[in-house]
């Protein structure tokens, strides 16, 4: 398999777990304050917490898998002591 095709098969997977990790962790979010709105009674304080807690992590996963993404598809930068 050619290097080329290596990468766009890693930028492939990489774009794939994108949206899935956004919605897992909203969800795990989500039933994190709804386990413990039920553990202390404090309906719905937790829940919305907790979800909007799901919702940061999911965006700040999305940001830094975007960051990774766009490093892999740039080509490498030469340095100072490179002479080529």
């Amino acid at each position: 398999m050619e290097e080329k095709d290596r990468k766009l098969l890693r930028m492939v997977g990489s774009l794939s777990t994108v949206g899935i990790t956004l919605v897992v962790a909203t969800v795990i979010g989500y039933f994190t304050g709804h386990y413990l709105d039920g553990m202390f009674h404090t309906s719905p304080w937790l829940t919305i917490v907790f979800f909007l807690f799901g919702i940061a992590a999911g965006f700040k996963n999305l940001f830094t898998q975007a960051r990774r993404i766009q490093s892999l598809d740039d080509p490498p930068k030469k340095g100072i002591n490179d002479r080529n």
